[in-house]
């Protein structure tokens, strides 16, 4: 049986998936594809396009957003026009009569809070979903705007516990209008949401001194206006910047352990799961263990956390829930590298292409000689297997350098991200060294989580460390990426160090898909080498590439 979980337009981050008799395999971010961030679209023409079995999905699923929908799911024809063409509308009704399927219409809570469960290997947790707001049915089966939710999980059931009014709580939307209004970036497509560099900003600055003026605000939309107008475009580039941004850090910990405190209480539950785009706040995730750390046996955010995971969630409510079939166990079976698989001869057709015209050099090179680069403070794009969903790449679409370099960081920032030079990189460990180099041992496959580093490992890999001493951490196991934790046991080999910067390979836009976005990426920045680890074939710049793309650089303002 094949189901069909897909988000689409208007909405932001439109993607479809497919589960096949359960397991997933495809997750489409339109993104991906079309290359612009946070992109809108009608997600079923695209379908119809891409996936040669769509004649043969039985069931489809989306997630229910506005408040002049009806019930929750169990429909028979989609919902409103205006979010397909008239052409992909009678599809998919002709599609669900032609296969005796079903349209399911689960509300958008729900849909996050099933990704996150039904993702994990838990047969019960306590689930909280954080977000800028999706239509809900609350515990009396009223449909509310909401932005915060908190459901119990429990084998093949997800049920709400409490769904907060969207006038009460939005957290999510607190951060998108401050990133844009108060600190001048980007809040939605086409450059994407820039609340990481805010979150990155905190760790400069001192979080009491504005720390009144957002806890007041208690995160209602009503209130917004009063920390936006005294703050207006005010924040840029200055202590100030840094100050404001810790402030609105510390006062969104703080307003959501207060949040959750009953709810974690209550629950008898030792795990504890986290979807919504505010889970993408990893320093936050982190910090739920110094809060709860005695209450939880485990903590866990799923690879697509934010609204593209939903249709993940759509596809898995269906599979389990609706129709009632037992748990898939992720360990096996589910994984975040759900893109495209591209052939050895799509990716020597790319480079032979490329090569005749003069603008790239290849060789094959081994695992062995990839090391040598690194450890050479070569920059090496790597390129491999299917593409991961989610907006951090763990390996298969990553940028890697040597994190023993004090000034890879900046480099990389200034010639390859062209992006804030105080943004941090991510370190990739094995997981079994965690403890050693982390104050905690956590699992964090997904960069879910941010940590101290332990005192005395913080000089010895200075371009992995934050300002406050943290890091994003992605623990690597065979299981998770068997390519990229073998890479890490050779590192650590031939260094002694089990780390590699881990950074998405991109510049400026979605992770790279294809392999034509790898070399276009490639040949654009200053990234020493790109790695084709499938067929292991090493591309280099002719020298003639190396100057133009020198001589075009400019420094990225501070």
């Amino acid at each position: 049986m094949k189901i069909c979980g897909f988000h689409t337009a208007p909405c932001h981050d439109v993607a479809y998936t497919i589960l096949e008799d359960g397991y997933p395999i495809i997750h489409y971010e339109l993104e991906r594809y079309n290359r612009i961030k946070m992109t809108s679209g009608d997600i079923i023409s695209v379908l119809r396009e891409t996936y040669d079995e769509a004649d043969n999905i039985t069931h489809f699923s989306c997630n229910w957003r506005g408040l002049h929908q009806g019930p929750d799911h169990a429909f028979d024809s989609p919902y409103s026009l205006r979010n397909h063409t008239s052409e992909s509308y009678a599809w998919i009704e002709s599609t669900v009569k032609k296969n005796n399927g079903k349209f399911y219409r689960p509300s958008h809570h729900l849909t996050h809070a099933a990704n996150a469960f039904f993702s994990s290997n838990f047969e019960e947790s306590l689930i909280v979903t954080m977000d800028g707001g999706g239509g809900d049915k609350n515990t009396e089966g009223q449909y509310v705007l909401s932005s915060f939710a908190i459901f119990e999980g429990r084998d093949i059931e997800v049920t709400p516990i409490k769904i907060f009014p969207y006038k009460e709580i939005n957290i999510g939307g607190y951060w998108s209008s401050s990133t844009e209004k108060i600190f001048g970036l980007s809040s939605s497509s086409p450059i994407g949401n820039q609340s990481g560099s805010v979150m990155a900003l905190a760790a400069l600055g001192d979080p009491e001194k504005y720390y009144k003026d957002f806890m007041s605000t208690e995160f209602r939309p009503a209130n917004l206006n009063s920390v936006l107008s005294k703050f207006f475009n005010s924040a840029k580039g200055s202590q100030l910047s840094y100050d404001v941004a810790a402030a609105l850090q510390k006062t969104t910990e703080d307003f959501v352990k207060r949040t959750i405190a009953p709810f974690v209480k209550e629950s008898k539950s030792r795990n504890l799961c986290l979807s919504g785009g505010v889970a993408l706040n990893s320093v936050m995730v982190g910090k739920i263990w110094d809060w709860f750390g005695d209450r939880f046996d485990n903590i866990y955010v799923c690879p697509v956390p934010y609204d593209a995971g939903v249709a993940i969630g759509c596809a898995q409510l269906i599979w389990h829930q609706y129709l009632e079939n037992p748990r898939i166990e992720w360990k096996d079976n589910f994984t975040p590298y759900l893109g495209q698989i591209y052939k050895d001869e799509e990716i020597m057709s790319s480079l032979k292409k490329f090569k005749d015209n003069n603008k790239i050099d290849f060789e094959t090179c081994s695992m062995d000689g990839l090391v040598q680069k690194l450890a050479n403070q070569n920059i090496v794009s790597i390129f491999g297997g299917r593409s991961e969903s989610g907006r951090r790449a763990l390996g298969n679409r990553s940028i890697l350098a040597d994190p023993r370099s004090p000034s890879m960081k900046n480099t990389i920032n200034e010639k390859v991200k062209h992006r804030q030079w105080y943004r941090p990189f991510a370190p990739s460990i094995l997981r079994e060294r965690v403890s050693e180099w982390f104050e905690r041992d956590v699992d964090s496959p997904y960069m879910s989580m941010v940590v101290n580093f332990k005192i005395e490992k913080r000089d010895i890999v200075p371009a992995v460390v934050h300002f406050d001493g943290s890091a994003r951490l992605q623990t690597v196991t065979e299981n998770d990426n068997q390519w990229y934790y073998n890479l890490l046991k050779h590192w650590e080999a031939h260094t002694g160090v089990p780390i590699l910067l881990n950074t998405s390979f991109n510049d400026r836009e979605p992770i790279v898909e294809t392999p034509e976005n790898a070399i276009d990426c490639f040949l654009r920045t200053n990234i020493d080498h790109l790695y084709f680890y499938e067929p292991q074939i090493l591309v280099s710049k002719p020298k003639k590439i190396r100057e133009i793309i020198h001589r075009q650089e400019r420094p990225v303002k501070r």
